[in-house]
């Protein structure tokens, strides 16, 4: 069972981002477009579970399949799609998850969602301030059942997700 722990926002996060990205970099090479820190951790100030989402985006996600092995060398357990079709979901640590993986194709809707997420939170410090202290409050409620902690952070989530996506779709014309 994984403990729930929501921490302060810590800056080695960025440095841990950058260190795992150059491997991945590394292995994925020309298939990669681009590679974006996302979640919590990629966003200052916000408390967060200390794992750090990676979110490589690729040229074409069904030959992300052959790289599994190389993945598992890294210390990875891959998920497959885990729920979001079209993404493939890797996570380093069984009991203490370290690090998640989140690879979409480009041009995906879940891109720009994810982006889209994190920018509104670092540009709208209230809304970043709200989320962390329901995110406080849900670990407090569920320290020992991360499915509740998940559940418990939906709604909000999917609301922000939405009007984040907005946001973030009208100021590219600006």
């Amino acid at each position: 069972m994984r403990k729930v722990e929501v921490v302060p926002y810590d800056p080695i996060w960025a440095t841990k981002f950058n260190e795992e990205a150059a491997k991945l970099q590394r292995l994925f090479e020309a298939e990669l477009v681009a590679i974006h820190h996302i979640g919590s951790t990629s966003v200052p100030g916000l408390d967060a579970k200390p794992i750090i989402d990676i979110m490589p985006v690729v040229r074409q996600i069904e030959r992300i399949d052959d790289w599994v092995g190389h993945m598992e060398a890294l210390g990875y357990r891959s998920f497959g799609e885990h729920g979001i079709p079209r993404r493939r979901f890797f996570a380093k640590g069984e009991e203490v998850r370290t690090i998640h993986v989140h690879m979409f194709e480009d041009g995906d809707e879940g891109v720009i969602r994810h982006l889209a997420f994190r920018d509104y939170l670092i540009t709208f410090p209230d809304v970043r301030d709200e989320y962390a202290a329901l995110k406080q409050q849900l670990a407090s409620q569920h320290p020992d059942d991360i499915e509740s902690y998940i559940q418990g952070k939906q709604d909000w989530v999917s609301a922000t997700e939405r009007t984040a996506t907005i946001w973030y779709g009208s100021r590219e014309h600006i």
